[in-house]
C-alpha cells in the first residue's frame, strides 16, 4: 500500500487531553473566556434546525469585511488559522522548494514543511534573544517558495518594523515565493500589516479567533489578500470547513459594541500586573506584544511545572536547547494574573 514518504516518520505530540479542571495558561488561550451572557445569548440560537444545516459562511464573510474594511473577495474563512496555514502550503508550497521561518516560531510550520514534503530553513534567534535580519533576507533565494513572517512572533513577541515587512515582500517577490504574514496576536500589539497587505500580489494574512476572541474550541481563522490568491485557496478548501457554530460566534463578536477593546483592556491590565511582579521579585522575562509571557525560572523549568501542575496551573516547557531555561505562560485578567503568581512564588524556590 502506497505511504506518501514524507509523511512515515513524522511525530506528533498531541496537546495534553483533560485541561478543563485546571487554569489553563499552556497554549496561549484566554484562561477566563468570553463574558457569560454572550455564550449564552449565542447558545439560544443554536436550534436543532440550526445544528440540521450546513454552514452558511457569506453572512460572516460581510460582517468580517466591513470589520476590516476589506473586499469579501480578499477573504478566506478557514478552520482555525493552523488550517489557512496549511492550505497556503498545499497551494504555493513549490515541490522541492524550501520555506523560511524564524527559530523558534510556530511549530506548524516546521510539521507543514515535514506534511508537503519541503525543506525547512530556519533563522535563528542569538542567545540573547535578537534576531539577525540580515540573515532572514539571506535566506530568501531562489528555491524559496514561502517565507513566514509572525507578527508578533511566539514564544519571543518579537517584531518587525514597516521598513523590514517591506524588504522581505520584495526580496520574496523577486525569487517568486508567497510571504505569509501571521497575526494571530496581534491585538496585543499596538501595530498590524493589513493595511500594506493587499499593495502586494505575494503576501497573505492569517488571522485567528482563538487567541482575544477566545473560540480555541470551535475553531475559526481567516485569510486577508488580494483576489488572486484568495480564490487560489477557495479552490482546494472543503466546501464546508468551518462549522456554523463558530461562523454564529464570529458574526456577533465582530458586531457586539466595545467587545474587543474591553478584553483587550482585561489582558493588558493582567499582563502589565504580572510584568511589574516579576521586576519587584528579579526575573528574566520577555511579557511585550503578545498574551503570554516567556520566563526565565530560578529553578529548572521542568521542576516548577510539575510544582504548578500540582496547583492545578498549567505552562508551557520546552526542550529547544535556546529555551530550555525558560518556560511560557498566557496572560489574562489581574485575577489570574495574581493567581499564577501567587503560585509562582512557591514553586520556584528551593524546598524549606
Amino acid at each position: 500500500m502506497y505511504v506518501k514518504e514524507c509523511v512515515k516518520d513524522i511525530l506528533r505530540i498531541g496537546g495534553r487531553q483533560g485541561r478543563l479542571d485546571f487554569l489553563r495558561l499552556d497554549m496561549n488561550e484566554n484562561p477566563e473566556g468570553l463574558p457569560a451572557e454572550l455564550v449564552e445569548r449565542v447558545k439560544a440560537q443554536l436550534t436543532p434546525e440550526f445544528f440540521a444545516t450546513y454552514p452558511e459562511p457569506e453572512r460572516f464573510l460581510g460582517i468580517l469585511a466591513d470589520y476590516l474594511g476589506v473586499g469579501r473577495e480578499n477573504l478566506c474563512v478557514t478552520n482555525g488559522s493552523d488550517m489557512a496555514i496549511r492550505y497556503l502550503f498545499e497551494v504555493f508550497g513549490r515541490p522541492g522548494s524550501s520555506v523560511v521561518t524564524v527559530s523558534p516560531t510556530f511549530e506548524m510550520y516546521r510539521i507543514n514543511c515535514l506534511i508537503f514534503g519541503l525543506n525547512h530553513k530556519p533563522v535563528s534567534y542569538r542567545p540573547d534573544f535578537t534576531l539577525d535580519f540580515q540573515k532572514v533576507l539571506d535566506a530568501i533565494t531562489e528555491e524559496v517558495s514561502i517565507v513566514s513572517v509572525l507578527n508578533p512572533n511566539n514564544p519571543i513577541g518579537t517584531v518587525y518594523t514597516e521598513e523590514q515587512f517591506e524588504q522581505i515582500v520584495k526580496k520574496a517577490e523577486q525569487v517568486g515565493a508567497l510571504v505569509i504574514v501571521d497575526e494571530a496576536y496581534h491585538y496585543f500589539y499596538d501595530g498590524t500589516f493589513l493595511p500594506l497587505v493587499l499593495k502586494h500580489d505575494n503576501v497573505v494574512l492569517v488571522r485567528t479567533f482563538s487567541k482575544l476572541f477566545s473560540l480555541a474550541a470551535v475553531r475559526l481563522g481567516f485569510l486577508v489578500g488580494n483576489e488572486k490568491l484568495i480564490h487560489y485557496v477557495w479552490n482546494v478548501r472543503p466546501t464546508f470547513d468551518t462549522n456554523a457554530v463558530a461562523l454564529k460566534f464570529g458574526e456577533v463578536l465582530l458586531t457586539e459594541p466595545g467587545l474587543c477593546d474591553r478584553l483587550v483592556a482585561i489582558e493588558r491590565e493582567g499582563r502589565q500586573y504580572l510584568v511589574g511582579w516579576l521586576k519587584e521579585h528579579e526575573y528574566t522575562f520577555f511579557a511585550e506584544n503578545g498574551n503570554y509571557a516567556f520566563i526565565k525560572t530560578k529553578l529548572p523549568p521542568a521542576v516548577v511545572k510539575d510544582r504548578l501542575e500540582e496547583k492545578k496551573i498549567l505552562v508551557k516547557t520546552y526542550g529547544q536547547e535556546i529555551l530550555k531555561d525558560y518556560m511560557r505562560i498566557s496572560t489574562g485578567s489581574k485575577k489570574v494574573m495574581e493567581t499564577f503568581t501567587g503560585a509562582l512564588l512557591a514553586a520556584d524556590r528551593e524546598a524549606d
